[in-house]
């Protein structure tokens, strides 16, 4: 677990948040379908990693007082966000990335290939990885199977059973009955050998999707540069902060604020670099043919853009996936796959971007893209003109590609300007239907775009300030976001205060009401305030929260509900973003004084939705499937190694129920 830099004041207001769940013991939350969406559940736990250390340490927490072995303490709030809402975040993304075989290996990729397409010249490049950060390349798990591209869905059950042999033994100290206790703790062999993780090939729907690649994309380039913010002493392993590009070549330094967590931000960075050069190089569509080319210099007067649906027939070579051939099933461009995309390359971009120009970036970022272990960019891409850039396959270059034709589209092929709104499709021509929800979170997009482009930071840090380029296309970004905020406001705000979950151009009407669209609208005009400092969309937002509050707050079962009593990722994802969005921007200040909008009531909805939704009340129910060992407090004790709920938070191990460490693509809530 990273710990980010520590803060000097505490909030007092939270200090009472312990929500103990005993008033909604009888909330059932059944899992209704178990399949792994990755566009949804990749959203869902990039957000839980925004609701996780970065929410709790600024409200004044100091993160070394969190430990995962330590239920419930500082608060349950603080657990609740801190330990699990982010490690459950990080683990998603290894059971995807490195254990459910649930795509093409990178071996076979695009960037493998150019290097010999071999397992030799992939293995050559792993082993880099280690020693650039510090670390003996055997710290790599073995039998991964990094996944840079991964399916539409599947589904999370282990082909076979996790290998449970113990292969070591080790202690943790945990709290029982408010006494420190030390217990040893069985080590199995699935910990560090995957080759028992993977997935079910049966229940893979081996389809590209955008928003699946974007969802993954975002997870990986959030956490990468989570890993590799930093720098650690190789001696001590000890984090430090990079003051400049060049530390890594002193001897004494190594990349990543960790060794352990380096090697991984390194991994990620590939991951994600190969999916997006293989969306530049492979994926590109004109409504005829797949696999067009497009350069910085597209402008959507021909529109070129990514199918919905790709179907993949798999292939085997270097003895695992590859992909054999690709066919569109569906070509429509989707705006829900365009916002999933433009949001993570413009993060990527932010964290590759070598420009001149940009006074703001991490020097320990640009270590990572100086030429080892990344490749630099072409001087010609480096200055502060798009107009004069080429077509590379460098990361930062293949992001600023993909990057600009991404944002054409959503302001091209995708914006009504008559309207005022983005629409949902577009597939020869616009179509006149309006998802609340996508247009929504659409404007948190658009402003990860203006920020990235502007040199502003992104990320953990995407709402602080610095100087802007003020580049043409960013202000285009910040009109676009202005006009869709308003559109929402204006067309989709019903009379009870909540916002309709569609609305047809055509007819002029709007309908339906969820959960889901709620939070999204609320994420969305809290970002159009962020973008554009117009303290009317706040005002709007926390008008919205009392309205969600008072209309969608089931004291029976104890947390937030539609008329459907259902939560899909996609739901999930937005309640922990609004609610985070809340109590960081939202919250009452100064004279304001609404009771849904006090930070302690906020911090024990947050508390109450996440253990009543995610974990569920028994290890039968919940969102969360199951969990992995150790940072997320979960453990073998080696005197009853068949209790796998040991830590006692409703989530049970791996191994309970031969399911891997995600999301429940349905949930149902009732008393």
């Amino acid at each position: 677990m990273k710990k980010l830099i520590k803060l000097s004041f505490a909030v007092s207001l939270i200090a009472s948040s312990m929500l103990a769940n005993d008033s909604y013991k009888s909330t059932k939350t059944k899992v209704l379908d178990k399949t792994f969406n990755t566009a949804g559940v990749m959203l869902a736990y990039s957000e839980f990693e925004l609701s996780g250390e970065p929410m709790v340490e600024g409200l004044g927490l100091d993160l070394d007082t969190l430990d995962p072995n330590v239920i419930n303490k500082p608060t349950q709030f603080d657990y609740t966000a801190g330990i699990e809402s982010y490690e459950y975040s990080e683990e998603a993304m290894y059971a995807l990335n490195y254990q459910s075989k649930m795509g093409p290996h990178l071996v076979n990729g695009l960037l493998n290939a150019k290097r010999g397409g071999t397992m030799a010249s992939f293995a050559k490049r792993f082993t880099l990885f280690a020693k650039v950060t510090g670390n003996d390349v055997s710290i790599i798990p073995l039998n991964m199977h990094p996944t840079a591209l991964p399916y539409i869905s599947g589904m999370p059950v282990f082909a076979k059973k996790p290998d449970t042999t113990v292969v070591n033994n080790d202690e943790v100290v945990v709290l029982k009955n408010g006494k420190e206790v030390t217990v040893k703790t069985n080590v199995p062999a699935y910990l560090r050998d995957y080759k028992s993780l993977a997935w079910s090939e049966s229940g893979m729907d081996k389809t590209f999707n955008p928003a699946a690649f974007g969802a993954a994309l975002l997870k990986d380039t959030m956490w990468a540069q989570d890993f590799l913010g930093g720098m650690h002493i190789i001696e001590n392993d000890e984090e430090v902060e990079a003051t400049n590009s060049k530390m890594d070549h002193d001897g004494i330094h190594a990349l990543g604020v960790s060794s352990a967590d380096g090697v991984n931000g390194a991994i990620l960075t590939e991951l994600a670099w190969e999916r997006i050069l293989y969306m530049q190089e492979k994926l590109a569509y004109n409504g005829k043919k797949l696999g067009s080319k497009f350069t910085p210099s597209y402008d959507a007067s021909k529109p070129i853009w990514f199918a919905h649906r790709v179907a993949v027939t798999e292939g085997k070579k270097n003895g695992v996936k590859s992909v054999k051939r690709l066919k569109v099933t569906d070509g429509k461009s989707s705006l829900r796959d365009t916002w999933q995309v433009l949001w993570p390359v413009s993060e990527f971009y932010a964290y590759s971007d070598q420009r001149v120009a940009n006074l703001n970036q991490n020097p320990a970022f640009l270590s990572v893209f100086d030429g080892s272990p990344f490749k630099s960019a072409p001087k010609v891409n480096l200055d502060s003109k798009r107009s004069n850039d080429i077509k590379a396959d460098d990361a930062f270059s293949v992001a600023a590609n993909v990057q600009n034709l991404m944002f054409e589209n959503i302001s091209t092929i995708h914006f009504d300007k008559n309207a005022g709104t983005l629409v949902d499709t577009y597939n020869g021509k616009k179509g006149s239907m309006v998802t609340t929800y996508d247009a929504a979170y659409s404007i948190e997009a658009l402003r990860i775009f203006q920020r990235s482009i502007d040199a502003l930071p992104v990320g953990y840090g995407s709402a602080e300030g610095a100087k802007s380029l003020e580049s043409k296309q960013g202000k285009e970004a910040l009109s676009i976001i202005k006009t869709q905020a308003d559109f929402i406001i204006s067309k989709l705000k019903t009379s009870n205060g909540l916002y309709a979950k569609s609305y047809d151009l055509k007819t002029k009407t709007s309908k339906g009401l969820d959960l889901g669209t709620q939070f999204a609208v609320v994420r969305g005009l809290t970002s159009a305030f962020l973008a554009t400092k117009d303290d009317k969309y706040r005002s709007e937002a926390r008008a919205l929260m009392i309205s969600i509050d008072k209309n969608m707050f089931d004291k029976k079962i104890g947390t937030y509900v539609d008329a459907s009593y259902e939560y899909t990722p996609y739901t999930i994802a937005a309640v922990s973003a609004g609610l985070r969005d809340s109590i960081n921007h939202l919250k009452n200040v100064g004279n304001e004084n609404d009771s849904a909008l006090e930070l302690q009531q906020l911090t024990e909805r947050f508390t109450s939705w996440f253990q009543l939704v995610i974990n569920g009340n028994s290890v039968t129910e919940g969102a969360q499937l199951s969990e992995w060992l150790l940072d997320s407090g979960e453990y073998i004790d080696a005197s009853n190694p068949k209790n796998t709920n040991a830590d006692k938070d409703n989530v049970s191990s791996i191994t309970a129920k031969n399911l891997a460490m995600t999301m429940a693509a349905k949930v149902k809530l009732s008393k």
